[in-house]
């Protein structure tokens, strides 16, 4: 499995200071912690995509072109990359070029984002939301794969002859993950495509969670991608740690309680019952961890939320030395337990390259867009 964190990129006031960090502040302290993520054996790095206060995670692939520049493994990672209201010519181009400057360790994540207004701004009408990403993603998926693209859909203007520069690094596209909440139509985008499905599951009960995962498991066995148990899930959660669990709660109570993601809303107590956050020990966030694969099955890829809601940043660094020192390295020999052999581990560019090969000395004839599968 694969383990890591994920930022949304909140200007948060600190609820027990009143200080509220500056954009640049924000934005220098997000590449302090993907070093300190790789420092502690981590293995991947995602940030969100917002274009409204209080975000300032703008320009995602910015961003981890200078994280890629300071670290030498983490994989890097969109945790939202906008597909209704960014151009798929543009998402093409910008993550073939951080594939290269990164050496591979370039995944994405595509979403249809969780903010209304951001449609307009973009030119785009939300209730094309669901047709933008089926659309934008069929698109996508063709100028990745193939040298020179003749299409035509009806929500965005032709293409005759189109050749994305530069291609891919090894001829390999980006790993693709699409996230979603509650959206069936996402789950059933990536079943179709045999791409991974990133369960945010950071605000809904388990129960939904699973109905999630078991559609985007039927749907790849549907579409022939492999048994249900062989599809790629991810699934995100939210942690803060204190050695002694009574201490993580009180300390991490004000800021839930004034978070703009959930704050003002259900008590904390009534949140850790229902959700996956898990505020206490070490302990207490590996039990619970491991408790989703009861109803996720054998996944892939887990990420936590640990740097929201105005936490001071020295903090959020302690919770990074937790992850890696206590908490990781217990889930990884835990969730290897009893894992059937057919799951398969995470895809990687190195995995993707090597399987690549691998086709193409079987069968020379076959399409670049069969051997990256």
């Amino acid at each position: 499995m694969q383990f890591g964190i994920f930022s949304v990129g909140d200007v948060t006031p600190d609820p027990t200071t009143g200080r509220s960090p500056t954009e640049a502040e924000r934005i220098r302290a997000t590449v302090e912690i993907a070093r300190k993520a790789e420092e502690v054996g981590l293995d991947v790095f995602a940030t969100g995509e917002h274009h409204n206060p209080p975000f300032v995670p703008s320009s995602p692939t910015t961003l981890l072109g200078f994280i890629a520049a300071q670290t030498e493994r983490l994989i890097l990672s969109t945790s939202t990359t906008l597909i209704t209201t960014n151009d798929p010519v543009k998402i093409a181009e910008d993550f073939s070029v951080l594939q290269h400057l990164s050496g591979g360790r370039t995944d994405v994540m595509l979403g249809r984002g969780n903010t209304g207004p951001v449609y307009p701004w973009f030119g785009q009408d939300i209730r094309n939301a669901v047709p933008l990403t089926v659309e934008h993603y069929g698109l996508l998926h063709r100028l990745w794969r193939e040298e020179a693209v003749d299409w035509e859909g009806k929500l965005r203007t032709p293409l005759q002859g189109f050749t994305l520069v530069p291609r891919p690094l090894d001829g390999i596209p980006p790993v693709v993950w699409h996230g979603s909440i509650r959206t069936p139509e996402v789950a059933e985008l990536a079943a179709y495509y045999g791409d991974g499905f990133f369960a945010n599951h950071i605000f809904w009960p388990a129960s939904h969670t699973r109905q999630m995962v078991e559609l985007y498991r039927r749907r790849f066995e549907h579409y022939g991608h492999g048994t249900a148990a062989q599809a790629i899930v991810g699934l995100g959660g939210q942690v803060f740690m204190r050695r002694n669990s009574q201490d993580a709660v009180s300390e991490f109570r004000p800021y839930f309680d004034e978070a703009p993601v959930y704050g003002h809303g259900p008590s904390l107590e009534e949140f850790t019952s229902l959700t996956p956050l898990t505020v206490g020990s070490p302990a207490e966030v590996i039990e619970k961890t491991l408790g989703f694969r009861d109803y996720a099955g054998d996944y892939q890829r887990q990420l936590f939320l640990i740097d929201h809601a105005g936490l001071p940043q020295k903090t959020v660094l302690e919770q990074l030395d937790l992850l890696g020192e206590e908490v990781v390295p217990v889930l990884r020999k835990e969730f290897a337990v009893g894992r059937p052999a057919e799951v398969p581990d995470a895809p990687t560019h190195a995995s993707l390259r090597a399987k690549a090969a691998h086709t193409a000395e079987a069968d020379p004839q076959a399409p670049p867009g069969e051997r990256d599968r």
